[in-house]
């Protein structure tokens, strides 16, 4: 499902036009990102929680050409599925 397919879910789903329903998209996704860059936890019953997961910086290796390179350290997110979620999944 892309962001515009959701989109159309939500107009058809709730009688929206389309911009008002893009909005309310844009709206959750923006507010869910600015939580995760101030380092907050977001969490969506029965769906599942996204966090920041920070990692340390290491000597790792170009595969093309074995030739060792630094990595720095970095921040990035990362997503758990909730329990009915995946359940939802299972079953289907």
């Amino acid at each position: 499902m892309t962001k515009g397919e959701l989109i159309d879910i939500i107009a058809q789903r709730e009688g929206f036009n389309l911009k008002k329903a893009e909005i309310v998209v844009n709206t959750i996704f923006d507010a869910m990102g600015e939580a995760l860059a101030r380092g907050e936890r977001v969490e969506i019953r029965g769906f599942g929680s996204f966090e920041v997961r920070e990692y340390e910086a290491y000597r790792g290796r170009n595969p093309k050409t074995g030739e060792e390179v630094y990595v720095r350290a970095k921040r990035a997110p990362f997503f758990k599925t909730g329990k009915e979620l995946r359940e939802r999944v299972d079953l289907s």
